[in-house]
Order: C-alpha cells, then sequence, then structure tokens
C-alpha cells in the first residue's frame, strides 16, 4: 500500500568532482596559500517539465550554478570546510527549482596518512535558514 501523502520524488542533478583552490583552514599555512578543494553536490529538483519541453528555463542551469560557486570559493577565506559546504549549499537554495541538495566538500592532504578529509550536509528549502 502506498502512502499518497508522501511527497514526490525528486529527479537529480549531479555536478561531480568540481576542483577549485582558496583560502581555508585553520593552521598558518593554509590562511597564505590557496590549497585544493574537490565539492560533489546533488541538487534535487522536479525535472519533468524540462524533460518534456527540453528548453533551460524549465531546468536549473547548472553551468551558471557552478559559476557562482567558483566565484564564491575562489574569493573566500573560509576556517572550515563545514562553513565553505554550507555556503555552496546556500548558493543551490537559492534557484527555484532546487528543492534539497547535497554537498560534499574534500580537502585532499589535509590529514596526514589520509587521502583526504570531507565533510558531508544536506540542506533543502524547509529548513528555515537557507
Amino acid at each position: 500500500m502506498t502512502d499518497s501523502r508522501r511527497e514526490p520524488s525528486l529527479d537529480q542533478i549531479l555536478i561531480r568532482d568540481l576542483q577549485f583552490r582558496c583560502i581555508v583552514g585553520v593552521d598558518q599555512d593554509e590562511r597564505r596559500d590557496k590549497q585544493d578543494v574537490v565539492a560533489q553536490i546533488t541538487l534535487h529538483a522536479d525535472l519533468h517539465r524540462a524533460g518534456r519541453t527540453d528548453a533551460i528555463e524549465d531546468t536549473v542551469d547548472y553551468r551558471a550554478l557552478k559559476k557562482e560557486i567558483l566565484s564564491m570559493a575562489e574569493n573566500s577565506r573560509f576556517y572550515l570546510i563545514e562553513a565553505l559546504a554550507e555556503s555552496i549549499a546556500k548558493i543551490c537554495l537559492t534557484r527555484d527549482r532546487v528543492a534539497r541538495v547535497e554537498v560534499i566538500v574534500e580537502k585532499p592532504g589535509a590529514l596526514r596518512f589520509a587521502r583526504m578529509v570531507g565533510v558531508r550536509i544536506v540542506r533543502s528549502r524547509d529548513d528555515g535558514d537557507a
């Protein structure tokens, strides 16, 4: 039996391995030199109309979104990757069609003996402070 009150499932737009350099970290070296950062972004949106119309106006313009994220990140000076991830999520949620976003921010070589350190956050339009 299905629950008719359940929210309809949303489609996903995937942005994988978005690479950029920015100031992020608490150590003196991290505050001076830009470091490599990699982001994984999953946008949850209803893409039915875009699939039918084949019109950019009916989807999320992920090229414009990428440019805004890169501009913010490359000009930022965060101490924590958590704050960087939060800022990326907020940008994504400014898009009308995006109901929810998952953001993973990874910092290669941040810890000795670890390939990378990362955080994963999930934010939605319903969170109230997005």
